[in-house]
């Protein structure tokens, strides 16, 4: 298909609104638009927003839902969003890892405040099916929290909406670990995510990688959608290859790190697999000078287990922040309305 607009032409408040739109799955309008733009460094007026709406209705890359639903993106919106502004794409993985970090409030003590979740889509009629091929997972400690939330067609996990025909689920990520950090004035350096080779259930390799600062998706995505996971033979066999995380703290800080994990324990928060010595090699991966690396948990592993089931999902991985508050046990999900 022909693009409307070149990538270089096309704006970068246009392009984010199409990607609002198309990521809401329903009609939104200028006024929730404009509020989303913010989350994202953006600010534009309600004003401004209806005005690039109009633009966008002419193009036929956008269309009017009704007054008050709000528009929707058009399947030219949509090409237009998958293929404009490549050279932006570069590096987005690693810029939303530092934006989900500060936006993370998150207070292990207190056990208040919001923090970074994944959310993954399933269908309707393959969701219970979905929580017996995940419940191993979060039962052997897989993930980086057994906290999840759950929500049916329509309803909100955090700012994404769930689509007709389909059940969302929230799985705590990563990065609160390095949200929590940088409250206490730790820096984190995010390096990369992979595929880890477990032998005997212990981490042994890293055997596949993608650096946050050459990726436009979370790598997580990318390795479940390729089918790279084994979860299912580590759960049952103790070896295999699961989803997680290359991190690098500065060496003084080591000693707050374990105080600060011991407390994100006691909040039913984990994932940190190994916490490697002073300028040593992790898994054997490199380590900078007066660095300390660390192995974190990927969020997904579950996720990657009910693909692994034959159980089709659709994941996105970074993808907004949620109350502590709002999440609970999966074992209580388990025992709910969604697994009858």
């Amino acid at each position: 298909m022909k693009k409307f607009f070149d990538s270089e032409g096309i704006e970068r408040k246009t392009v984010l609104i199409l990607r609002l739109l198309k990521e809401s799955g329903q009609p939104v309008g200028a006024r929730l638009i404009s509020r989303r733009m913010q989350d994202s460094g953006v600010i534009l007026s309600e004003r401004a927003v209806r005005y690039h709406l109009k633009l966008m209705d002419e193009k036929g890359l956008t269309r009017l839902a009704g007054r008050r639903e709000g528009r929707v993106v058009t399947d030219k919106g949509v090409d237009e969003v998958n293929n404009a502004m490549v050279q932006d794409k570069i590096g987005l993985a690693i810029s939303r890892i530092e934006i989900l970090a500060y936006k993370t409030t998150f207070d292990p003590v207190s056990g208040r405040g919001f923090l970074p979740v994944n959310i993954s889509l399933f269908p309707k009629e393959q969701f219970k099916n979905a929580l017996k091929a995940m419940r191993p997972a979060f039962e052997m400690g897989l993930t980086v929290s057994d906290l999840v939330a759950v929500s049916g067609e329509h309803g909100q996990l955090g700012n994404v909406t769930v689509p007709a025909g389909k059940i969302g689920l929230a799985t705590v990520c990563s990065i609160v670990i390095n949200g929590v950090l940088l409250k206490a004035g730790i820096p984190m350096d995010s390096k990369f995510a992979g595929i880890l080779q477990l032998k005997d259930r212990k981490p042994l390799r890293f055997v596949e990688l993608i650096y946050y600062s050459g990726s436009s998706l979370d790598p997580s995505e990318t390795f479940i959608m390729a089918k790279m996971t084994s979860v299912r033979s580590v759960l049952g066999k103790g070896e295999g290859k699961i989803l997680a995380n290359f991190r690098e703290v500065p060496a003084p800080c080591k000693n707050l790190v374990e105080e600060l994990v011991s407390k994100l324990n006691k909040a039913r928060i984990g994932g940190i697999l190994l916490i490697g010595a002073v300028s040593e090699p992790v898994c054997q991966v490199h380590v900078d000078l007066n660095k300390v690396g660390l192995i974190l948990t990927g969020g997904l592993n579950p996720i990657a287990c009910a693909q692994e089931a034959g159980i089709q999902t659709e994941n996105r991985g970074m993808a907004a922040v949620m109350d502590y508050q709002e999440l609970r046990r999966f074992s209580e999900i388990c025992r709910g309305k969604y697994s009858k």
